[in-house]
This record gives structure tokens, sequence and C-alpha cells, in this order.
């Protein structure tokens, strides 16, 4: 048992270490951003938190931004990852700052 647990901890050290911070041409991409179906919060180190509702089921993930492919984010580690495809980039509009990711409008949280 006490291994399983050290393993664990090991892990999540891991996983929490690997964190790059976005790059300096991308940091427009961090702060929480907001749809009725979608929450995505992107931190400058790196760390990222998105739940999606949609056809009656709910899709989380919990983990880093591995790379930036122009405008998409890859979101993982190793072999296990996720690419946001992102339409629109941060911008503003109207005054308030939107993007497009899997073709969702977002609207970035002001806090």
């Amino acid at each position: 048992m006490k291994f399983k647990v050290l393993i664990v901890v090991f892990l999540a050290a891991l996983i929490t270490g690997c964190a790059d911070p976005l790059p300096p041409e991308k940091m427009a991409y961090a702060g929480e951003w907001q749809s009725s179906e979608m929450a995505l919060l992107i931190l400058t180190d790196g760390t990222v938190a998105y739940k999606r509702l949609k056809n009656g089921g709910t899709t989380s993930l919990n983990s880093q931004v591995k790379e930036f492919l122009g405008d998409d984010f890859v979101v993982g580690i190793g072999p296990f990852t996720t690419t946001f495809d992102v339409t629109e980039p941060p911008h503003l509009n109207n005054g308030q700052w939107q993007m497009v990711v899997d073709g969702v409008r977002l609207t970035k949280v002001v806090q």
C-alpha cells in the first residue's frame, strides 16, 4: 500500500513539474474563458483546466500546455494529448476578449 501511495505522489510531482510557462507571444491566451457550454482556464504557468457539456455528457481535462501549433494548442503529457482547435485566437470584440476554440465562442471573464 505504501508503494502505491509513493507512486501516486511521484506521478503528481512529475505532472506538475513539467508545465512550461506560456510563451510571451501567447500570453493573451491566459485567463478564464467561458460560454454556456464550455469553461477553459489557462494559467500563465501553462496549466489548463477544461470542461465542456455536449450531447448530454461532460468532458473535462486538467493538464498543461505541451505546445502551440500556430493558433492551436496541445494539452497533455507524453502521448496522452488533446489538441484544441483555435479558429479565432484571442482578440478584442466590442470591448470584450473573445476566442473560438473547437467551434465555441468563448469570452474572457474579467475579474
